[in-house]
């Protein structure tokens, strides 16, 4: 187990638009957003129009696997370029955020923005860093977000760690003395996005977060043998992921460079307590189509050693067949979570004989698309908050599409950036 001797998390240098350069244009969501709505981010940049927006410094991912992909990247590194040297941006320096971002549902979800230590991460399952994914990294993803960031002047991050601290000591205590704190920013988000201010966090302040987050750290709250997990992935895993692949890329071409200090790596992001009552787990389902559903569902009987009916001591989840729902219980979970056994078993099932499977939000969405011929639809639990960390260190990384946090609308939005070079 490797010994950290300081916190992965840290003040930054953060890139700000100057405040005649704000507007509600400005901040954009998550680019993995909308990805089925090209609607959505076309009403986008009709808002955006010729104000200075995140929007020419980000690719939604709607348009990934477009003809003109290459071109749209390389406006997004010349927008950059622009902007940097037309001083659309203020630069603050050792300097850590505290956000209230008021959601949709008009709930406050507080976070911190700062730097996260890429030494200190890594995304392979079972891994013992500091800092650690939630679930499954998908490899082909990164390649693509690895063509946006080589020759890119500056990152904007939509990434969220989550912090397992249940008393309350890192982020809720900034609360009480923001009105003596300098405001950064107050705006609206646009299309139900809700609304975003910032204060910088004072020096003094600063030293007790890091102190509060060392005591995150401290072995002793973990089982013996146990590698300390402090921070957890909770959105935009395969952005930092990128940022990973990026830096140890540029570390192998760059032997003997002072990695200490290489903006390459780091990586800005927001911290959230997992324990905001403004953040909610939501199950994201099964839809399986273009199987024989019959012998699927008796070979996960067979697998998983399923009982009809529910147990109070078992993992449990809901079938969707031939228009009827009912509800299994596990008695042989390979898994610290529902989802896992099911997942660990469909994986392979599907590999061996073939079909279909799709990740869906809403339960009457699934009941719909079940009564198609050859279909079965699997309604999963809601994760538990208090599970996450502990099925982590557990497991490694969950299997993907494990859970959601949140509604597309209420993820990170574009506001912080920071410069690579």
């Amino acid at each position: 187990m490797k010994q950290f001797e300081k916190t992965a998390f840290s003040a930054a240098e953060i890139l700000l638009p100057r405040p005649e350069f704000l507007s509600e244009a400005w901040a954009v969501c998550a680019c993995d957003q909308y990805t089925g709505e090209p609607a959505y981010w076309a009403e986008t940049d009709r808002l955006v129009g010729d104000k200075p927006s995140t929007l020419r410094l980000i690719l939604p991912e709607v348009y990934l696997e477009d003809a003109d992909v290459t071109d749209r990247i390389a406006k997004i590194q010349q927008a950059m370029r622009d902007d940097l040297s037309r001083g659309i941006f203020r630069e603050l320096h050792d300097a850590m955020i505290y956000v209230e971002r008021i959601q949709s549902d008009g709930k406050c979800r507080a976070g911190l923005v700062g730097k996260i230590d890429l030494e200190q991460y890594d995304y392979s399952k079972g891994s013992d860093t500091p800092v650690r994914a939630t679930e499954a990294t998908v490899a082909e993803r990164i390649p693509p977000r690895m063509r946006i960031r080589r020759g890119a002047a500056m990152e904007l991050p939509h990434i969220m760690i989550l912090l397992d601290d249940a008393e309350k000591t890192v982020i809720e205590p900034l609360a009480d003395g923001k009105d003596s704190m300098e405001l950064l920013y107050d705006t609206k988000l646009m299309q139900g996005g809700g609304s975003i201010r910032g204060w910088l966090v004072p020096a003094a302040e600063q030293a007790r977060i890091l102190k509060a987050l060392t005591a995150l750290g401290d072995s002793s709250r973990f089982d013996a043998g146990t590698a300390p997990l402090v921070y957890a992935m909770g959105d935009g895993n395969h952005s930092l992921a990128t940022a990973k692949a990026f830096y140890e890329e540029w570390k192998a071409a760059n032997p003997g460079a002072d990695t200490e200090n290489a903006p390459q790596r780091y990586a800005l992001v927001e911290l959230v307590n997992l324990h905001s009552p403004a953040l909610e787990f939501e199950a994201i389902h099964r839809i399986l189509t273009e199987v024989d559903a019959e012998k699927l569902l008796a070979d996960m009987t067979a697998a998983l050693g399923l009982t009809e009916g529910a147990s109070d001591a078992a993992q449990q989840f809901t079938v969707i067949l031939n228009g009827k729902k009912t509800v299994y219980s596990v008695t042989q979970p390979s898994s610290n979570l529902t989802v896992g056994s099911v997942q660990g078993f469909l994986d392979s099932w599907l590999k061996a004989n073939g079909g279909k499977i799709d990740y869906i939000h809403g339960a009457e969405v699934v009941e719909t698309l079940a009564k198609a011929e050859r279909s079965m639809g699997i309604l999963l639990p809601d994760m538990q908050k208090s599970e996450l960390f502990p099925t982590v260190i557990k497991d490694g990384a969950l299997p993907r599409k494990t859970f959601s946090m949140g509604h597309a609308a209420d993820k990170r939005f574009y506001m912080e950036a920071r410069s690579l070079t």
